[in-house]
């Protein structure tokens, strides 16, 4: 009797060649929709992170008499070349940064311990503190939570307030100098909580040709012009595009980022937040008459249907 083996048959090299195609080819029509879900996962969290800042404000203006938080507010000296502090460094204590607050301000002599840019050592204060609420994950200008052009210096934000709201009233400073204040509280904006917008996304880094600026969290404003590396947008004592509707994708952001206006790396859309607490995207079809509209907060308009 003859016993046959069952020989084991492999695979070819041409079999082998389809199942590597076939496999390819299901990773590409994946990827993009692996994208997709990360890219929705991302700005669902910038939208949260916006919707945080708004609460905090309203929470700010419920403490303080419903007035708004200061865009800015000087140090002794009048130049900021020392200190002073922004809306968000007023919003610490409104987004779960008490300690942090009370740790860095010198409430006796009204300054922080933030002074300007020494290099690119980490300076142990504020400034280069990073803080995960003012960034968003789609943000490719951050690394490590600093803007990239401030490594280890100062810490990166991905979302700046209206300066028309927060800043446009020009009030002095106790402390010598001029703050940048607003004109308003929650509930008397000229034309409505939900028609102004209160915050937009704004990348960490924006050089604008030869400007090395930023949206620096905790930049103090002043004497280094506001529009570069301070966290408003709107400001209308600097820069000529204010008035511009937000940036979507300015790739390379080194020259194709307008540092005066809100940019986002978000495909089809910038996120704002209204002055009540809603938010809503930006497309690039709104006019730029129409953006005007929504973020000056007195001008008694009707919001056009491009809106």
């Amino acid at each position: 009797m003859f016993l046959f083996q069952k020989v084991k048959r492999a695979f070819t090299l041409i079999e082998l060649l389809v199942v590597i195609a076939i496999i390819a080819v299901l990773i590409g029509l994946l990827l993009p929709a692996v994208q997709k879900v990360r890219e929705a996962a991302a700005r669902m969290k910038c939208s949260a992170q916006l919707k945080q800042l708004g609460v905090a404000t309203h929470n700010y203006a419920s403490v303080n008499n419903d007035l708004l938080p200061m865009a800015n507010f000087r140090d002794s000296n009048g130049q900021n070349n020392q200190g002073g502090a922004n809306l968000n460094v007023n919003l610490l204590p409104y987004i779960e940064q008490e300690g942090l607050y009370k740790t860095v301000i010198n409430f006796s002599g009204g300054v922080w311990d933030a002074p300007l840019p020494a290099g690119s050592s980490p300076s142990n204060t504020l400034r280069s503190v990073t803080l995960k609420v003012f960034q968003c994950p789609s943000d490719s200008t951050l690394t490590q939570g600093y803007a990239v052009n401030q490594i280890n210096a100062w810490g990166g934000s991905s979302y700046a307030g209206n300066f028309q709201v927060f800043g446009i009233g020009s009030v002095g400073s106790k402390f010598g100098g001029t703050n940048w204040a607003s004109r308003y509280g929650i509930g008397n904006i000229p034309d409505g909580s939900s028609n102004t917008v209160g915050f937009a996304e704004r990348m960490a880094a924006c050089y604008n040709g030869s400007i090395n600026g930023g949206n620096l969290w905790s930049w103090p404003g002043g004497d280094w012009d506001p529009r570069y590396w301070g966290v408003t947008f709107a400001s209308s004592p600097w820069g000529s595009n204010w008035t511009l509707p937000p940036q979507i994708q300015p790739v390379p952001y080194t020259t194709a980022c307008d540092t005066t206006r809100p940019s986002t790396m978000h495909s089809g859309s910038s996120q704002v937040l209204m002055m009540d607490g809603s938010g809503r995207g930006v497309t690039a079809a709104v006019s730029a008459p129409t953006w005007l509209i929504v973020i000056v907060a007195d001008d008694g308009l009707p919001i056009p249907n491009d809106w």
